[in-house]
């Protein structure tokens, strides 16, 4: 979410009705979320002057672990420099950070490309914004889950119940730390998630929804302390609820 409201950002400063503007000052702490979406707290760093030059040679665009050479206009500009120093800035203090393993597994190659495209700046903003939207869409679609044996039929679905709240085993990346707390597309692919840790026994996917629409799923070690909720569903692993009275 915050990359792509960075992405944004950077496309509006890129066609801004001043011209390409650049931040000189590019660091996280220039940036403030509001309602989800990711702001400039100080534009007294801006510039909409693009680096003058007679020949490409000029036009080389410098940061302390690498370089790239540009081109220079016919107009005595170096081209995209604005663009390319705000793309290859948000690369090194927010992409590097915050895309690796922020994602399925399934959509993990798609975000190592936008990594690799915008660290070698073979990306630029237009490109960037296109690809992650792309992502966004396979992500809240369900695009991006491979077909698989259905694992659902392997759990026992109790409607009107719900696992009490409570510290549980934890897992990563999880929306809370009192247990394992994860976004899902469908109750299906949380089954999945389920059977791929050695802890679960039972999940249940909550009222809760994300920012992309998704809802938020529940995993459990505990499958039988249930109490009643006309509107929840748990899912209880059929291995688990062998022997025990419900």
């Amino acid at each position: 979410q915050i990359c792509l409201s960075l992405v944004k950002l950077l496309f509006y400063l890129a066609h801004s009705p001043l011209g390409s503007v650049v931040l000189l000052d590019f660091q996280p702490r220039q940036f403030v979320m509001v309602d989800g979406n990711l702001k400039v707290t100080d534009m007294d760093d801006a510039s909409t002057e693009e680096l003058s030059c007679k020949e490409d040679n000029d036009c080389t665009l410098d940061f302390p672990t690498k370089s790239f050479p540009l081109k220079c206009s016919a107009v005595g500009k170096c081209e995209g420099i604005n663009e390319k120093k705000n793309l290859f800035n948000a690369y090194r203090y927010f992409f590097t950070y915050l895309l690796p393993h922020s994602a399925p597994p399934a959509l993990q190659p798609f975000l190592s490309d936008i990594l690799n495209g915008t660290g070698d700046l073979r990306y630029g903003i237009n490109e960037t914004l296109k690809a992650f939207e792309k992502v966004l869409h396979m992500y809240k679609s369900g695009l991006y889950l491979q077909k698989r044996p259905l694992l659902l039929k392997d759990y026992i679905s109790l409607k009107g119940f719900r696992t009490t709240e409570g510290e549980d085993y934890k897992c990563w990346p999880s929306y809370s730390h009192l247990g394992c707390l994860l976004s899902v597309h469908s109750a299906e692919e949380a089954a999945a998630i389920c059977n791929s840790q050695s802890q679960c026994q039972s999940f249940i996917v909550t009222q809760q929804r994300t920012w992309t629409g998704r809802p938020l799923a529940s995993f459990h070690s505990r499958p039988t302390d249930l109490i009643p909720d006309a509107n929840a569903i748990v899912y209880i692993k059929r291995s688990a609820s062998s022997g025990e009275r419900l």
